[in-house]
């Protein structure tokens, strides 16, 4: 059970009914963590809003997934991890990518530094190398990629201290943390 009061359609407010029947309608489910994020309809709105915006960006859907998927592992963020294994499926995603993701690498060379530089970003608060920088550039990513990859570290975090703060009930088929060797 979520330490965190999770909207229901039942529990909810007008303004909190509107928010959770558009995702509704627009994903056919509402992910418990957007039922936690309805407690505040402008945190919800906010976070509705830059997902949304920062979807719209240059980086592929799998490329993001891929992200989304080392951070949650990084973050050890069991929800994380199993919705976006559902969600890094549906962008055409294999298992073993997936598991490479999760590991901090990719099978895809361009993407692997993506993952390397999303996973550095997180963990050194943003004090990245000019190194890092200039790999990513040479692997193909423009400034403006580089600030997706960015945008999308800050998303993700939210979502992983979201999920382990309230440890939302799993919605999507339940994955486990990978344990560190």
């Amino acid at each position: 059970m979520s330490r965190i009061t999770t909207i229901t359609n039942e529990t909810a407010n007008t303004e909190q009914k509107e928010l959770l029947d558009a995702i509704q309608s627009q994903l056919g489910m509402v992910p418990n963590f957007l039922k936690v994020f309805a407690n505040s309809p402008a945190a919800l709105r906010a976070f509705l809003g830059l997902h949304g915006i920062a979807n719209e960006g240059s980086l592929e859907p799998q490329t993001r997934e891929r992200i989304a998927l080392a951070l949650a592992q990084q973050n050890a963020c069991e929800y994380c991890v199993s919705a976006h294994t559902a969600i890094g499926r549906k962008t055409g995603l294999s298992g073993d990518e997936m598991t490479e993701n999760r590991a901090g690498k990719s099978q895809d060379a361009k993407a692997a530094i993506a993952v390397k530089l999303a996973l550095s970003l997180a963990e050194h608060t943003g004090e990245i190398t000019t190194a890092e920088l200039i790999d990513a550039r040479e692997a193909g990513f423009t400034d403006a990629d580089i600030v997706e990859i960015i945008t999308h570290v800050g998303l993700n975090i939210l979502t992983n201290i979201l999920g382990k703060a309230s440890r939302l009930e799993i919605d999507f088929p339940k994955v486990a943390l990978k344990v560190a060797a």
